[in-house]
């Protein structure tokens, strides 16, 4: 499965709040941009993913978010500095766009 239409209305209208929202498709998932600069991201399997480091990631852990890893070819684990949206906020575009603000902010 990619990344959709109808998952890229969802995200634009989540984060509407944000700035300009535009979106990129790769491999199969989507890069989410406020005013040109990457936040966010989404899956091919739908899953929405903050940009994070630091502060931001401990704070984004402590509401349950995941951190983004993928298998490596030599058989090990890589991760990227994202994380998943906490779900409470996929449903409240209030707190998506927080979230959204708050990696936009740590990340300038």
């Amino acid at each position: 499965m990619s990344v959709g239409e109808a998952e890229i209305a969802f995200v634009k209208e989540l984060f509407d709040a944000v700035g300009e929202i535009t979106t990129r498709k790769m491999m199969g998932g989507l890069s989410i941009y406020a005013n040109g600069q990457i936040f966010a991201m989404m899956r091919r399997d739908g899953r929405l993913y903050i940009k994070a480091a630091g502060d931001l990631a401990k704070r984004l852990e402590a509401a349950g978010s995941i951190l983004f890893t993928y298998d490596k070819k030599n058989g090990t684990q890589g991760h990227m500095n994202y994380w998943t949206l906490p779900e409470a906020a996929l449903d409240d575009p209030d707190a998506a766009v927080e979230w959204a603000n708050a990696s936009l902010d740590a990340n300038e």
